[in-house]
């Protein structure tokens, strides 16, 4: 009976510990509570369900990862984890003892991990729903919590002190140690360096980004803490109590879950992430760090991707890593490894063939691996200079730029694509590193003559057959090849320069839900939004181009290149394109702040200081189409609605480099004028020769709407539907900007800006092209780096009162 009773108890203890591991209320655990890691294991969630811990199975079978994660998100996403280098096999258990915290052993009972308390034995822990676990003695005292103890993120309302460390994991799904931290120096410096993920020794050398919050000359203006307040800003605390923002873009006050994560691949990001909505869901960029990582040359290492490897930045300012032509990838589960050639360089073979004969080059355009040269030569032609290479044994590439040569040895560091560099590059491979033809069957030489014969006969009568069946094959597939659709395919080369992906219909059609969300509709056709699952899920804007010319397909192909060469921060990147049939589509990365359109005629007028920026970097970007990239871009069609807003309220242009494609009779003037009603420059209706002059005309118009946020044909004026650029220039010459900007005091305050502004936005429009300015110009006069002279009469206007 005694026995029974015991037995009874026994198992009521342990379904009630089983129950308080589960269902918690409060967030709070007892000591004794513990986790075991299967499929179904529960969690402990924080009092309102925020965040949870417990283990989360990893890719890899029968292992786990004990973590904290966002509990209400489909994502799940972890924000902190124990012991990331050696996950935890199934069967294993977290426990949460007096004497030692949290203690984390396989399921031989062996220490895997455990936490390291400070004061008193643990009396429980608490989920809080901060995302902080917290361990407390009977004082309530803090003994351990996750928020001290970061991993690869920060949450709001997380301090991190000076010496503290944020790492980054090694891959997306691998949680062990990588290859970058950020740290708060003692001296006040956030840096954001490049380390041995298996010393654990930091290159000081390679900062990709640094605060300049340390201050040597007087350590009270030193920063000591980062601090990640409840609203979502990052600053600086200094020690006299000053801040310095991390965070410079507004952010919503209430309705997003946030985090500050070191990305696997050296970006430091804020992210945000809507509580409710009834669109797709995701985590949205707020800001990054640094803001192009490829752009950086480390000394030590072989830069943001591996050694030989190409960087170039994603739609959302992450590195993507390729490997050039003759190379693969060391590990082809680490995407941003490092790339091995498919051959090899040596010194042996010299002298037994020429070293032309045996070794070619692969040409990379707009690829630059400016670290690690071996040789600088001077005065060299480009035949030349690739003879210097294969000549040399020890040579793996050569840059070739104006007269200089710039020798290498593997393997190549800080590889990058950079649509401005206008050098070529060679990497060198061997002719027959892959053996020509079908090498045969393998006769030993202790084959008898008879043995010879046979196996001779036999190769005759397979190689009969096989030549057979080749020609039969080659029949069907000419036939085939001739009377199906072609589908369109990139160049391996193209793919190098562009990073352009080829889609089908079908993938655009079920990434845009058939095409249901239209986020606009211009000349070139409409605009849709959709989706492409990658992990998160990235949002695109697919152009369906409805009034495109029949280019043949290469002539598509070279002008989408063109355009998927350029890259700046000022331009809507082109992600793809596809050309199946009828079907010619772009897709481009999507832009969450809709138009400037949207952005300067609603109902809440933007600030002049994010006016005035929005107006520079426009004039950026077409600076960069126009004399910067690789082929001159006329854009045809400057206006508000194609410049789009981004999540960091940079102005990007869209819609470059399609005029080309653009039929001549396709406009929204329905006349051979390119262009929209208002923006056009007088010489499109004279039948002359069209220059990038236009576009400074376009632009001219675009900053007048700027400064006043009228439209450029506006119906407001003194309700005749007057030209802006008319009445904009009587204001001027009349010296009443006041009335042209109405009540807008911040502009007012700031008149050298505004009357500068203006005078530039006077030269633009002037009716004779020659006189209008060049976009270099233009930048430099509106950041004040020349004077801007006061501009004549653009041309005779009907006088309109500014009263």
């Amino acid at each position: 009976m005694a026995t029974a009773i015991f037995t009874l108890m026994f198992l009521v203890t342990m379904v009630l510990l089983q129950l308080m591991a589960v269902a918690q209320t409060n967030g709070s655990m007892p000591v004794g509570a513990f986790i075991t890691a299967t499929n179904d294991a529960p969690s402990w969630l924080s009092s309102f369900g925020e965040f949870a811990f417990g283990f989360q199975p990893l890719e890899y079978k029968d292992h786990f990862l004990l973590s904290i994660w966002y509990a209400k998100i489909p994502e799940k996403t972890i924000v902190w984890y124990a012991n990331g280098d050696n996950p935890a096999p199934r069967e294993s258990k977290v426990e949460l003892t007096g004497d030692r915290g949290l203690v984390l052993t396989d399921p031989q009972g062996k220490l895997i991990w455990s936490s390291r308390i400070l004061h008193g034995p643990v009396s429980s822990g608490v989920m809080n729903d901060t995302g902080n676990f917290v361990l407390q003695n009977s004082n309530s005292f803090t003994s351990w919590e996750s928020f001290s103890n970061p991993t690869d993120t920060l949450l709001p309302t997380q301090i991190m002190d000076a010496g503290g460390v944020v790492s980054s994991r090694s891959m997306e799904t691998n949680f062990s140690l990588g290859r970058f931290q950020l740290r708060l120096l003692v001296n006040g410096n956030l840096v954001l360096n490049s380390m041995n993920s298996t010393t654990k020794f930091a290159y000081v050398e390679d900062v990709y980004y640094r605060s300049g919050t340390s201050d040597a000359s007087n350590p009270s203006k030193s920063g000591y803490q980062l601090i990640f307040n409840e609203s979502g800003y990052m600053y600086i605390l200094r020690r006299n109590g000053l801040r310095e923002d991390l965070t410079k873009t507004a952010l919503p006050t209430t309705g997003f879950y946030r985090r500050a994560t070191l990305n696997f691949d050296g970006v430091f990001t804020q992210y945000s992430y809507p509580k409710t909505s009834s669109s797709i869901r995701s985590w949205s960029p707020v800001r990054s760090e640094p803001e192009n990582i490829c752009k950086f040359n480390s000394v030590w290492g072989s830069g943001a991707c591996g050694y030989n490897s190409i960087c170039s930045l994603s739609v959302d300012r992450r590195p993507n890593c390729t490997c050039p032509q003759e190379f693969s990838l060391l590990d082809q589960n680490d995407k941003h490894g490092s790339c091995v050639p498919n051959f090899e360089i040596s010194c042996k073979d010299n002298g037994k063939n020429s070293s032309e004969d045996m070794y070619d080059f692969v040409e990379l355009r707009y690829v630059d691996y400016p670290s690690g040269d071996a040789e600088h030569l001077q005065t060299q032609n480009e035949d030349q200079c690739r003879k210097s290479c294969l000549n040399d044994c020890l040579c793996g590439a050569v840059i070739f730029l104006g007269n200089n040569c710039w020798k290498k040895k593997l393997p190549l560091s800080n590889g990058k694509f950079d649509s401005g560099f206008n050098g070529k590059t060679f990497i060198k491979f061997k002719k027959d590193h892959i053996p020509p033809g079908n090498p045969g069957l393998q006769i030993p030489e202790t084959k008898t003559e008879m043995d010879i014969k046979v196996i001779t006969g036999i190769v005759l009568l397979v190689s009969s057959v096989f030549v057979n069946f080749i020609l039969l094959s080659t029949l069907c597939f000419c036939y085939s090849f001739i009377y199906r659709n072609k589908v369109a395919i990139v160049r391996e080369e193209n793919i190098v320069e562009s990073n352009l992906r080829s889609f089908t219909y079908k993938e655009l059609t079920e990434a845009t839900e058939g095409f249901k969300d239209e986020l606009g509709r211009g000349a070139f056709g409409g605009v849709y939004k959709g989706a492409i699952k990658t992990g998160f899920t990235n949002f695109i804007a697919v152009k369906k181009l409805d009034g495109v010319v029949e280019h043949g397909e290469k002539e598509f192909k070279t002008e989408v290149n063109v355009i998927g060469q350029t890259h700046h921060k000022n331009l809507v990147r082109l992600l793809g394109f596809c050309d199946e049939g009828q079907h010619r589509l772009l897709v481009y990365e999507f832009m969450s702040n809709g138009t400037l359109a949207d952005f300067l005629f609603g109902s809440l007028r933007p600030s002049w200081k994010q006016r005035t920026e929005i107006a520079f970097g426009i004039a950026r970007g077409l600076l960069y189409l126009h004399e910067e990239c690789s082929t001159q871009i006329i854009h045809c069609d400057i206006k508000p609605q194609n410049i789009l807003i981004d999540d960091y309220y940079n102005a990007r242009i869209s819609d470059f480099g399609l005029a080309k494609l653009l039929a001549i009779n396709q406009s929204q003037t329905k006349t051979a004028i390119r262009g929209t009603r208002g923006y056009v420059a007088p010489e499109w209706f004279r039948n002359t020769p069209v220059t990038v002059k236009v576009d400074v005309y376009s632009f001219g118009v675009l900053l007048l709407e700027i400064i006043c946020c009228r439209r450029s044909v506006d119906l407001e004026i003194s309700g005749t539907g007057a030209i802006l650029i008319d009445w904009a220039y009587d204001c001027y010459r009349h010296g009443t900007l006041d009335a042209l900007i109405e009540d807008d005091m911040e502009a007012m305050n700031d008149v050298s800006t505004l009357e500068r502004a203006m005078k530039v936005a006077i030269w633009c429009i002037q009716e004779v092209p020659s006189l209008r300015p060049t976009m270099r110009k233009v930048t430099q006069m509106l950041e004040g780096v020349v004077e801007v002279p006061a501009p004549p009469n653009p041309f005779p206007f009907s006088e309109i009162s500014c009263s």
